[in-house]
């Protein structure tokens, strides 16, 4: 699997999420096997980027390359300094956001609403292509199978991507108007693959390995992208990766394995972040690590009032030393697919 003049390792991706992929968190899934990590959304409005929040965003500083930036906005010139900037600072791979269906972005004509106006999608990618393409850096996109059920034009979009030079697509088996209800459409997915040369990402509902040998046989794609089922169970990359390979299903993690994973990444995470920001937005990750254990109700709830990263990294130690012996396999409920247990 390539992208560019880059060799990935495997083709197991995991997905750019706003909130969530920042440079700690791709780390991580790329340490647990992940082939690839995009980064979170980055705005192209030049008035952004010299904020701290922006800033974190571009933040690739000692990430296993090829380092990916997403971009997100609606106009091409903009878009394509945007993505010179971000070269530039160390960006390798280009990917541009028009899957995102939040309200907040859509309603600047942004992420999916893009898919409604079909002429600005191919001037869009034909200004980031050209931007970079001298540079050597390829441009992906990641997009949705259409703005509706009733507007589905995702192999329009497709063959625009290709003719403009797009190196790869990642389609999510969804409209904008589905968000992440319902099932995810593969056989749109399926299409897309069979008119353009071009490799394609399948993205959506992937969450097990089992899933995403089903989904690259449903849909001939050339990888698959992981997002939500990641979140808590990080290894999920090195298991899709393995039973690809080999057809067997790697064990459960350890418990202790787990508790040093996510006592590294909460480190990482505070250092990032520096204290009070990294408090806060340390939570969502312990708790969706731990909210289906043993007892993990009650300790989600108690971490909430925890008020320090130390406290909130030692409440983490002791609750899992707690829930199993150095050499136990980690169990969730068993009657909670991962995907139903991340909402």
């Amino acid at each position: 699997m390539r992208i560019g003049s880059f060799e990935l390792p495997n083709r197991v991706f995991a997905a750019p999420m706003a909130g969530v992929t920042d440079r700690p968190y791709r780390q991580l899934c790329k340490q647990l096997g992940a082939g690839y990590a995009v980064s979170e959304m980055a705005a192209s409005n030049p008035r952004l980027w010299a904020s701290e929040k922006t800033a974190r965003r571009l933040n690739h500083d000692g990430e296993r390359e090829p380092k990916a930036v997403q971009l997100a906005g609606a106009d091409p010139a903009m878009l394509a300094e945007a993505a010179r900037f971000n070269v530039a600072r160390g960006a390798q791979i280009i990917d541009i956001n028009m899957g995102c269906p939040a309200k907040k972005v859509c309603s600047v004509a942004c992420g999916s609403a893009l898919l409604r106006d079909e002429p600005l999608v191919a001037r869009i990618l034909d200004a980031v292509v050209a931007a970079v393409a001298p540079l050597n850096v390829p441009v992906t996109l990641k997009y949705r199978t259409g703005w509706d059920p009733a507007n589905r034009n995702a192999l329009r979009i497709a063959a625009l991507a290709e003719q403009a030079g797009v190196a790869m697509l990642t389609l999510h088996g969804r409209t904008r108007a589905c968000g992440y209800a319902g099932e995810a459409e593969y056989r749109t997915i399926a299409a897309v693959k069979q008119v353009v040369s071009i490799p394609v990402v399948a993205n959506g509902d992937i969450d097990s390995p089992a899933k995403a040998r089903e989904v690259l046989a449903a849909t001939g794609a050339d990888a698959v992208m992981i997002g939500r089922a990641a979140q808590g169970r990080p290894w999920i990359f090195r298991e899709i990766d393995h039973f690809l390979r080999t057809g067997t299903l790697l064990p459960p993690p350890f418990t202790e394995e787990v508790r040093a994973l996510l006592l590294a990444h909460l480190e990482d995470h505070y250092r990032f972040y520096g204290d009070v920001l990294g408090l806060r937005s340390a939570r969502k990750h312990i708790i969706w690590y731990t909210r289906e254990l043993a007892g993990g109700a009650d300790f989600c709830e108690a971490m909430n009032r925890i008020d320090t990263c130390s406290a909130q990294a030692l409440a983490v130690d002791a609750f899992l030393r707690a829930h199993g012996a150095r050499h136990e396999r980690l169990t969730y409920a068993a009657d909670l697919a991962p995907a139903a247990r991340l909402h």
